[in-house]
C-alpha cells in the first residue's frame, strides 16, 4: 500500500494537517496573529465559513450570508505572501498580498494592513484597510 503524500496549506505551508487544520477543525487556538490569518486565507480557499465567522471580531463581523456570496464563491485563491507582522501587546497587525482570479479574468492582487486584537486569550481578525 502506498501512502498518499500531505495536502500541501493554501497559505504556503507543506503541510495543512500541521499548518491550518488544527485551527480549523477547533483543535488549537492560533497563538499568533499572523497565524490567524494565515489561517484565515485558507478558510476563505477551502469556504470554511464557520471558522472565518468564529475568528472574526464580533464588532465587525458579517453574517455568513454575506460571506458566501456568488460573488466570493467566484473567486478562485492563487497565493498569499505575508510582508510584516508587527504586535504590541494584545493588538496586532499583518500586512499581507492575496493573488486570486474571479472566473477567467487576470489575476488580482489584493493588498491589506489587516488589525487583530486578543481577547482572552484568543486573536481575531477586526478589520483591515487595502493598500496600493
Amino acid at each position: 500500500m502506498s501512502r498518499s503524500a500531505p495536502l500541501p496549506c493554501p497559505c504556503g505551508s507543506p503541510r495543512y494537517d500541521t499548518c491550518c487544520a488544527p485551527f480549523h477543525h477547533g483543535d488549537a487556538l492560533a497563538g499568533t496573529a499572523e497565524q490567524l490569518m494565515r489561517a484565515r486565507y485558507s478558510a476563505y480557499v477551502m469556504h470554511q465559513v464557520p471558522f472565518l465567522l468564529a475568528s472574526w471580531h464580533s464588532s465587525t463581523r458579517p453574517s455568513d450570508t454575506e460571506l458566501m456570496t456568488a460573488d466570493a464563491l467566484a473567486l478562485t485563491w492563487l497565493g498569499l505572501s505575508v510582508k510584516r507582522h508587527e504586535q504590541q501587546g494584545d493588538t496586532a497587525t499583518v500586512e499581507f498580498v492575496a493573488r486570486c482570479r474571479r472566473g477567467g479574468t487576470s489575476a488580482q492582487r489584493l493588498h491589506e494592513l489587516s488589525r487583530f486584537v486578543r481577547e482572552q486569550g484568543r486573536w481575531y481578525y477586526v478589520d483591515g484597510d487595502f493598500l496600493g
